[in-house]
C-alpha cells in the first residue's frame, strides 16, 4: 500500500527519489528495529536474571519448581497482555501513541523490580508485563504497515531484519544485565534494565517521522458506550482480583494457589478469543476461512513455546546446578547461556531470509505449513538431544560440560527461525481487517498458552519437575507429533489459507 507522506519521510514501499533505505527496506524499519532493540536488551536482561534470583539464597531462595512456575507465568502475562494492548491501539491510540505510552510503563516496572523488597520485586513484574503487552503487539504491526499489503516480496524479510533487532538486544543483555546482577547486585542488574528502555523510548519517539501514517490510525475509535463499558469491566475484574487474592492471603493460602487462577487465564482466554472471532458474523468468508487455517499455526505455536521458552528455566536452572559453566578455561555467569539464541539468530536469520527469497524466486519456497512442520520437529530433537546430559547427571553425578546446552539452544534456535519470523509475517497477512492490531496480540497468545501450560504443570497443585528425562521425553515426542500432523494436513491448510502462501 503506498502513500504519499509529508517531505523527507520514507513512503511504505518503495522510498522517495533519493530518499534512504535500510539493507533496501523502507527507512521506518530502521526507527522500529532499534527501538524494539532497546525495549528486548531490557525484557532479556531481566529475564535472564529472573530465574537465577528466584532460586538464589541472596534473592528469593525459592525451590526450583517454584521459580519455574513464576518464570512461567510471568512469561505467559507478558503476551497475554499483548491482545488487550492490540485492543488499546485499535480503539484509542493508535500503534504509535500505544509503543510510547508501553515503553513509559516499562521503564516504571524495572524501577520498581530495583527497589529490594520482595512486595515491589513482585509489583514491578506486573508494569513491566503491562508495558510490554502494550509494545509489542503495535510495534510488529508498524513493521507491517511499512510494505505494499501482504503480497510485498520483501515483507518475510523485513520481518527476519526486524527480528534481528529483537535478538541483538537479547543478546547483549545477558553479558551486561545478567554479569552485574549476579555478580553484583541483582538490583543494579534491574536498574541497567530500565536504563535500556528509556533509550529505546528516545530513539523511538524521535524516529517516528519515518513511520507509515497508517501506524497512528485509530482503526475502530471507540464510542462514549464502549469507553464506559470497558472501564466498567475493567473495575469489576479488579475488585474481583483483589477480593481472590485477599481472600487467600487472610487465609495463608497465597503461596499455594495464587498463581493457578492466572495460569488457568491463560489457557482459557486464548481459546475464548479466537472462538468469539470465529463466531463473527462481520468477518467474510475469505476471512473466516483464513482464520481457521490460523488456528493450525497457532495450536503448532504453542507447543513449540510451551518447550523453547523453557530456555530461560529449565535449562537455565540446569545449567545452574549441572553444568561446569568453564569453556577453554574461561568461568562464565550462568546468565549468559541467554546469549547463545540470540548470536545465533543473528548468524542464520541472513542466511535463512535470503534461503526464502532464493527458493521463492524459483517457486520452491515451502509453504508456511512446512516450515512450522520443520520447526517443531527441530524442538523436538533439541530436548531429546537435552536427555543426554539429563540422563548422564542422573546417573553419575557431578556435572557436564556447557557444549550440552549449546548444542540445545542451536537446534532451538534454526526452529524458531521456521516459525517466530514466519508466524509474525503469516499473522499480519492473514489477519481479518476489523482485527488488524488486535490479531498480532493473538499471535502472541501462543505463547500465553505455551507458557500456562508449564506453569500449570509446575504449580504447587501438580508440581512436576521439568527438569527430568520422563518430562523431557514427553514434550519431545509431543513436538515430533505435532509436526508430522501439520505436515500430513498440509495441503488441507493451504486451501484454508487461499492466496496467502
Amino acid at each position: 500500500m503506498a502513500s504519499s507522506l509529508t517531505k523527507g519521510t520514507a513512503r511504505q514501499g518503495t522510498p522517495a527519489n533519493g530518499g534512504k533505505t535500510f539493507f533496501g527496506h523502507p527507512r521506518g524499519l530502521a526507527t522500529l528495529f532499534m527501538t524494539e532493540m532497546w525495549e528486548r536488551f531490557s525484557f532479556y536482561g531481566m529475564k535472564a536474571l529472573l530465574p537465577l534470583y528466584l532460586i538464589a539464597p541472596g534473592g528469593m531462595h525459592m525451590q526450583a519448581t517454584t521459580a519455574t512456575a513464576i518464570y512461567s507465568v510471568y512469561m505467559a502475562m507478558v503476551y497475554l497482555l499483548a491482545m488487550p494492548g492490540g485492543w488499546m491501539a485499535d480503539r484509542f491510540w493508535g500503534p504509535r501513541k500505544t509503543v510510547a505510552i508501553g515503553a513509559s510503563v516499562v521503564i516504571a516496572g524495572h524501577i520498581t523490580l530495583a527497589l529490594p523488597t520482595a512486595p515491589t520485586f513482585f509489583a514491578g513484574l506486573v508494569l513491566v508485563a503491562i508495558g510490554s503487552g502494550l509494545l509489542k503487539a503495535n510495534i510488529s504491526t508498524m513493521v507491517g504497515h511499512l510494505y505494499d499489503g501482504p503480497e510485498d516480496p520483501r515483507r518475510d524479510g523485513g520481518f527476519t531484519l526486524f527480528y534481528i533487532g529483537i535478538n541483538l538486544g537479547a543478546f547483549l543483555a545477558p553479558l551486561t544485565i545478567g554479569s552485574v546482577g549476579e555478580s553484583v547486585n541483582w538490583h543494579l542488574g534491574f536498574t541497567l534494565a530500565a536504563v535500556g528502555m528509556a533509550l529505546g523510548l528516545g530513539q523511538f519517539l524521535l524516529g517516528t517521522r519515518h513511520l507509515s501514517p497508517e501506524s497512528s490510525v485509530v482503526a475502530q475509535p471507540a464510542t462514549p458506550e464502549m469507553k464506559a463499558s470497558a472501564l466498567r469491566k475493567g473495575l469489576l475484574w479488579l475488585i474481583a482480583a483483589a477480593v481472590l487474592y485477599t481472600v487467600l492471603g487472610v487465609t495463608g493460602n497465597f503461596a499455594d494457589w495464587s498463581l493457578l487462577p492466572i495460569t488457568i487465564a491463560g489457557l482459557v482466554i486464548p481459546i475464548a478469543v479466537l472462538v468469539r472471532m470465529k463466531r463473527d458474523k462481520e468477518l467474510t468468508d475469505v476471512e473466516q476461512s483464513k482464520l481457521s487455517g490460523y488456528v493450525w499455526f497457532f495450536v503448532l505455536a504453542a507447543i513449540f513455546w510451551m518447550i523453547y521458552d523453557q530456555n530461560g528455566s529449565t535449562l537455565s536452572i540446569f545449567g545452574k546446578n549441572s553444568t561446569t559453566n568453564d569453556l577453554f578455561g574461561f568461568h562464565f555467569p550462568t546468565s549468559w547461556y541467554q546469549s547463545l539464541n540470540p548470536v545465533f539468530i543473528m548468524a542464520l536469520a541472513p542466511v535463512v531470509a535470503s534461503l526464502w527469497l532464493w527458493l521463492n524466486k524459483r517457486g520452491k519456497e515451502p509453504t508456511t505449513a512446512v516450515k512450522f512442520a520443520s520447526s517443531l520437529g527441530l524442538i523436538g530433537v533439541s530436548f531429546a538431544v537435552f536427555l543426554m546430559p539429563l540422563l548422564d547427571t542422573a546417573s553419575h553425578g557431578g556435572r557436564v560440560s556447557p557444549m550440552w546446552l549449546v548444542a540445545v539452544y542451536f537446534i532451538q534456535t534454526v526452529g524458531e527461525l521456521c516459525l517466530s519470523p514466519v508466524g509474525l509475517s503469516v499473522t499480519t497477512k492473514m489477519a481479518p481487517v476489523k482485527y488488524s492490531s488486535q490479531m498480532m496480540g493473538v499471535w502472541f497468545l501462543a505463547v500465553t498458552a505455551g507458557d500456562s501450560v508449564s506453569g500449570l504443570l509446575t504449580s504447587p497443585q501438580l508440581n512436576v519437575n521439568l527438569n527430568t528425562a520422563s518430562s523431557v521425553v514427553v514434550e519431545a515426542a509431543i513436538a515430533v507429533l505435532a509436526g508430522c500432523g501439520i505436515w500430513m494436513s498440509r495441503k488441507r491448510v493451504k486451501q484454508l489459507m487461499g492466496s496467502v502462501n
